[in-house]
């Protein structure tokens, strides 16, 4: 039966079959083998420190009679019941090993079992878990078309868990983790709560697919996961996002349903990078490092695992009292980094929302001009998305003493475009040293990229690999705000409506920046720059240049006299950091 979301039909489109080259498809084997301890599946490989049963292409039945695969690791003790951890995606049997370098992971530090972005069987089977490696609904050799987030794969989920706690060997209680797509899942698996689901880890998970991903500022941004779309594998059809978004570019039901109901999540949740509707039990950690290479850190899991102990077998080990409700980090971009910063809130309250208005001479001021003044762009300018483009308009501010952004930027413009009745608007935040040269963070650590054979002239511009500022962006035609859910600080558009703007009118934009966290020291600056172009590096190098732009001619910004154009920067001072990291 196609796929509703209330009165809205899903379209579909053809979903490659497993069999196709490049695939990694190890073929349909219904099967149980026993993996002695010591057991590797390469030479470089980690090997199983427990002995363990590995059960190929498990069926999970979802209320509907559709079946569901999964891969079982579980400890061959069978003495002993034990916790099933349920990593979903539709990634199948795809690894690391398509990052250059590994992203700096030691190729020994994982069994080669481990799906994508997913917890590694060898280390949880030895940490007594099991791990089920879900293919999520119309992926691979699961049934049916494949589903992209949202209230029908949250109750896949639902019923995955109430299916798995009930196997002879799980003692009742599942919990979930996993990067990006896997973090993702748990929101909507989470909201429908399922009685054995004891608690989530999402990592990197965004929560609301149409402002977060497919649609930011309403500006569409479909390449990366068209191209996600084209790798993953099935045997019937797979939700078209790209044709939804084209079909219906405003906000509806079908989108409502991709945002995650936080409110109806009752189960703690260790949160890694990502907003979250705080609750007694949860936790938030904003680390300084690429997803990828932070999963799989020995640290990472060690917590990870006191936190699945904690709630999946009830051991007594403190860990409500001794983890902090928030820890964040700062990137220092030319100094070590300030990791795992503990406060008590986020957003963090001892900030100061700081107001910097654009001025002459490409300045940021603690006072307004006082006489109306314009700056142009060329809007079309096509970007590759490597940190070299041109038509960027640059505004900065030196700092007097060492001070720390910390949370989410907001920049406020009035601009106008004389030749189109729409702008989609860039910005973006930037450290510059005291030369005024502009920075870049390594998300990896130097010493790990070199110790994997990358040298640091060979690291490409991409953003898993670099990170340069925060960025927020908005198309004019969308500016109206959702009062509901905005706040004086973070503008949340409606995009319910579009109002297009006259050629020649001035209009106000509210542009909101992704949360991030930068040291500046004395004589040290930040950036503002305003632009007509993504100014995010792109996810790998084939994307680069996807982004065609939809303006024409220029934009004109204005400042001054009755034109407040200015940028609010959440502003704190740190004392000595507890831990550092050199990423050089």
């Amino acid at each position: 039966m196609p796929l509703k979301i209330g009165n809205i039909d899903v379209l579909q489109v053809p979903i490659t079959a497993p069999e196709a080259p490049d695939s990694f498809y190890s073929g349909f084997n219904p099967s149980v083998q026993t993996l002695p301890r010591g057991h590797k599946r390469l030479e470089c490989s980690r090997p199983f420190s427990v002995e363990t049963i590995y059960e190929r292409d498990v069926e999970i039945p979802m209320r509907d009679g559709v079946l569901l695969r999964a891969d079982v690791f579980r400890p061959a003790n069978e003495k002993e019941k034990v916790p099933a951890i349920l990593p979903w995606s539709p990634y199948g049997s795809a690894r690391l090993e398509m990052i250059p370098a590994h992203i700096g992971i030691p190729f020994d530090w994982l069994s080669d079992y481990e799906k994508f972005e997913s917890p590694d069987p060898a280390d949880w089977t030895a940490r007594g878990y099991a791990v089920i490696n879900i293919d999520a609904r119309g992926s691979w050799d699961s049934e049916d078309d494949l589903r992209y987030f949202g209230t029908p794969e949250g109750k896949d989920g639902h019923d995955a868990v109430e299916f798995i706690a009930k196997l002879p060997w799980c003692n009742g209680s599942v919990c979930m983790a996993g990067n990006s797509w896997l973090g993702v899942g748990q929101w909507f698996t989470a909201a429908e709560q399922p009685p054995s689901l004891k608690c989530i880890a999402p990592f990197e998970g965004a929560s609301d697919m149409y402002r977060e991903m497919l649609c930011r500022g309403g500006i569409p941004f479909t390449s990366f996961l068209d191209w996600v779309a084209s790798t993953l594998r099935g045997r019937k059809q797979q939700e078209h996002l790209a044709g939804m978004l084209e079909k219906y570019p405003l906000m509806n039901e079908y989108w409502a349903d991709k945002r995650a109901r936080a409110d109806r999540i009752n189960i703690p949740a260790y949160v890694v990078a990502i907003f979250f509707s705080e609750a007694d039990l949860s936790r938030l950690r904003i680390h300084d490092t690429q997803e990828w290479y932070d999963l799989y850190q020995p640290k990472t899991n060690d917590e990870l695992q006191r936190f699945f102990d904690r709630y999946t077998k009830g051991v007594q080990n403190g860990w409500e009292d001794s983890t902090p409700p928030v820890r964040v980090s700062l990137l220092g971009f030319n100094e070590p980094n300030i990791i795992n910063h503990v406060v008590n809130n986020w957003p963090v309250k001892e900030t100061t929302q700081t107001t910097l208005y654009l001025a002459p001479n490409s300045k940021l001021t603690g006072d307004q001009a006082l006489k109306p003044a314009t700056l142009a762009y060329q809007a079309d300018a096509q970007a590759m998305q490597e940190d070299d483009d041109t038509e960027e308009l640059h505004f900065s501010y030196t700092f007097r003493e060492r001070t720390h952004l910390l949370g989410a930027a907001k920049t406020v413009l009035y601009i106008s475009s004389p030749d189109f009745h729409d702008m989609d608007v860039f910005v973006q935040l930037r450290k510059a040293d005291k030369n005024g040269k502009i920075l870049i963070s390594y998300n990896v650590p130097l010493a790990d990229l070199k110790r994997m054979g990358m040298e640091e002239e060979a690291i490409p511009k991409v953003n898993p690999m670099i990170y340069l500022g925060p960025t927020g962006q908005l198309r004019a035609s969308h500016r109206a705000l959702d009062e509901s859910l905005s706040t004086p600080h973070w503008p949340v558009h409606a995009h319910n409506k579009e109002e297009f703007i006259t050629p020649g009118e001035v209009v106000k934009l509210e542009i909101g920046m992704w949360p991030s966290g930068m040291v500046f020291s004395e004589g040290e600056s930040i950036v503002l720059k305003v632009s007509g172009h993504w100014m995010t590096l792109s996810e790998y190098p084939w994307l680069r240049g996807e982004h065609k732009p939809r303006n024409k001619g220029k934009h004109i910004v204005h400042y001054g006299g009755e034109y407040d154009s200015h940028v609010v920067l959440p502003l704190v001072k740190i004392g000595t950091p507890a831990e550092t990291r050199s990423i050089r």
